[in-house]
């Protein structure tokens, strides 16, 4: 730990401050754009976007049509978490329950082929969509490890513990000596 950590109070005093953030006017700027680049997006894809896709030559058609999709999901994922955290931050629901639903919502796994020939047959609105979609990505994907930073320490270590046979071991010898005692 540093010394600018244990004068601030640890790693609980940055867990304390995500959710200051996350209860923050940036968080709703964050959602705002979040849900105005999901908006954005379904527009762009049923207008402009599919007259656009018509032009394209078949590779590039094939291209646009996997990247988006994965826009599509991208911003689907992205739209959960922000409304998970909006409803954790109206009281509607507590953080250990958005904590469990947040497990079916996939961050880390979405992303796009952002170069080559392809990628440059692309429409620039898609490719603009796609670059938007991707930072917004990783600032959430940034303020949900500050913020649920401790559930993922725990499964690391219980991991660990499930990897080591002789920590296992252990673990079942306490938890029988405990029902004995």
């Amino acid at each position: 730990m540093t010394e600018d950590m244990k004068k601030a109070g640890g790693p609980a005093s940055a867990v304390h401050i995500a959710h200051h953030l996350a209860n923050s006017d940036n968080f709703q700027n964050l959602f705002q754009e979040g849900m105005s680049l999901v908006e954005e997006t379904a527009m762009y894809l049923d207008g402009e976007g599919r007259e656009e896709a018509k032009q394209l030559p078949r590779p590039a058609s094939l291209a646009y049509a996997t990247e988006s999709m994965r826009l599509t999901t991208r911003l689907m994922q992205l739209a959960s978490w922000l409304l998970l955290q909006r409803a954790v931050n109206e009281g509607e629901m507590s953080r250990e329950q958005a904590g469990s639903e947040k497990n079916k919502v996939r961050l880390d796994k979405l992303s796009s082929a952002t170069g080559g020939p392809a990628w440059e047959d692309l429409p620039q609105t898609l490719r603009d969509l796609i670059e938007r979609s991707t930072r917004l990505q990783e600032r959430v994907v940034h303020l949900d490890k500050m913020l649920y930073r401790k559930g993922v320490e725990e499964n690391h270590k219980e991991e660990a513990i499930n990897d080591n046979p002789v920590a296992s071991q252990l673990n079942q010898l306490h938890a029988a000596f405990a029902k004995l005692g």
